[in-house]
């Protein structure tokens, strides 16, 4: 059985009490540096603004990301009764996910591995307002936290 109160949930962990919303693409079968060039592009940009600029984006994963930047917004529309108009992505990041480990025959009876990796792809969105105000520890850099220890 899962005792929830030893893990916080997914919600609290990226909004905390915050107003906003999230959504999550797992096992997106692309690179994870190939749709953080995109993600990159969309970070810290106003929803209908991230959603023009990925329609136009020549990139093959900017596909993956206006799905996911859309679901976002409509979960924000739905559960916390928000407007896209005033929402901003506040976090996005890629995290890579299961490589599926693939043979290819080479000269002499060798091989040689072919690695097909897969993504998960985090959005996150918040009303203008509440995204200025977030909290210190989501400003700082992971490597700049181990500097002090």
């Amino acid at each position: 059985m899962s005792n929830n109160e030893s893990r916080p949930s997914r919600r609290a962990a990226l909004l905390g009490d915050r107003p906003g919303s999230y959504a999550i693409a797992r096992h997106v079968r692309m690179s994870p540096t190939k749709v953080r060039r995109v993600v990159d592009l969309v970070r810290g940009m106003g929803a209908n603004e991230a959603l023009t600029v990925l329609k136009f984006a020549p990139q093959a994963a900017s596909e993956p990301v206006y799905k996911l930047v859309a679901s976002a917004i409509a979960n924000a529309e739905n559960t916390e009764n928000l407007r896209a108009d005033d929402l901003v992505i506040s976090q996005a990041y890629v995290d890579e996910g299961v490589t599926m480990r693939r043979i290819r025959p080479r000269a002499k009876g060798s091989a040689s591995r072919i690695l097909k990796r897969a993504s998960h792809i985090t959005v996150v969105v918040e009303p203008k307002a509440s995204a200025s105000a977030k909290p210190a520890h989501l400003d700082r850099k992971p490597s700049e936290s181990k500097k002090g220890a």
